[in-house]
Formats: structure tokens, C-alpha cells, sequence
């Protein structure tokens, strides 16, 4: 699935300090010792942050905002960072920035809740179905298809295919168990490979 989910690259530096008001408090850090050491250590984050913020929020500019809000939170924990997996501990704040804001902004939104016992793992056996759809389709229906699917889908697709991450790291970023992980993958595949099968029969 990785040659259909592109990531966004952007000028994070200027971003990040584009809107004076709210990076007031970064830019005005006395101890500068700090803050680059902050920045060396997130910076290299800040596109799979962004990415994962795009994907839910579903908008450029608002992906932006949450990303730098984010950031923002993250400079003002960084003292209490205890080391370990930093990509995960920023997507973590990351991931509960863009929830908190999606409330407040969206509460017409439909946001499907996770049910263990409706959403469980499918196996199967054989040759992948989900591959030989996804190998049918463009990158601009396979996008469309993964903006269409409820968050938690949307983003354990995100963080497994377009991140690398692994179920553990999935699990401790989300705060869920490992098997609502594979259980929220598994159900995401299928509504991905359900949804595509639609589009592409329409075309045909």
C-alpha cells in the first residue's frame, strides 16, 4: 500500500514560526540551548506529525494549525520527555491535539466508534484481495477512499502503511490494546478494498 499513500513535505521551519502569536512563547525561549535541542529532536517528526494530521483532519490549512499547536504542546512537555520512541511520544501529542480540535470544530461530524465485538478480525487465507484491488486503482481513488473512512480506521491505516509503525508503537500511541490494533487494521482493509471494489466498478 505504500506506493499509494504519499506523504507531505513542507517547509516545517517556516511554518512553525509563520504565525508570530502563537509561537510567541517558543521564540522568546531564553535558554536557546533548549530549544535546539528540542528542535533537533522533533523536527525530523514533524512530517510524519503533519501527515497523520492531514489524514485526519482531511484539509491542508487545518492540518497545519493542529500540527503546530502540537508542536507547541510538545516544547512545553519536553522537560518531562523521558526518552524512547520520540516519533511515537510526538504523534501521541500529535494524535490527542487533532482528536481535542476535531470536537470542538466538528461536532456535525460522524465519527464511527470502535466496538471490539463488531469490528473483529477477519482471516483469510490465500492471495490478498486487498492487494489486487489496491493494484487496480489510482492514487487519487485510493486517497479518496481512505478520507472516507471513520477516524480510528483512517489512522491505524495511516500510522501501519504510510508510517512503518508497528502494532506495539500503533498500540502505545493510541492508548489501545494490541488486538483492537490488528482488529481495527483488519476491519480498515476491508472497508478500503470494499470501498475501492464500489469505485472501481463504477468505472468499468
Amino acid at each position: 500500500m505504500e506506493g499509494f499513500l504519499i506523504g507531505n513535505k513542507i517547509g516545517w521551519v517556516a511554518v512553525l514560526y509563520s504565525n508570530s502569536c502563537r509561537t510567541e512563547e517558543l521564540t522568546k525561549v531564553a535558554d536557546t540551548a533548549r530549544r535546539e535541542r528540542f528542535e533537533q529532536a522533533v523536527l525530523p517528526h514533524l512530517d510524519a506529525a503533519y501527515s497523520l494530521a492531514r489524514w485526519l483532519t482531511r484539509n491542508d490549512q487545518d492540518a497545519q494549525d493542529v500540527t503546530q499547536e502540537a508542536f507547541l504542546r510538545a516544547f512545553r512537555f519536553f522537560d518531562g520527555y523521558q526518552g524512547g520512541n520520540m516519533r511515537g511520544w510526538l504523534l501521541t501529542i500529535l494524535r490527542n491535539t487533532c482528536y481535542t480540535w476535531l470536537r470542538q470544530n466538528r461536532r456535525g461530524d460522524s465519527t464511527e466508534l470502535f466496538n471490539e465485538e463488531i469490528h473483529s478480525p477477519e482471516l483469510s487465507g490465500g492471495a490478498d484481495p486487498e492487494v489486487q484491488v489496491l493494484a487496480s486503482a489510482d492514487k487519487e481513488t485510493v486517497r479518496r477512499a481512505l478520507e472516507d473512512l471513520p477516524e480510528v480506521f483512517r489512522e491505524a491505516l495511516v500510522l501501519r502503511e504510510l508510517e512503518g509503525m508497528s502494532y506495539k508503537e500503533i498500540a502505545d500511541v493510541t492508548s489501545v490494546s494490541l488486538g483492537t490494533v490488528m482488529s481495527r487494521l483488519a476491519r480498515a482493509r476491508t472497508r478500503l478494498r470494499e470501498s475501492l471494489s464500489v469505485s472501481l466498478g463504477k468505472e468499468s
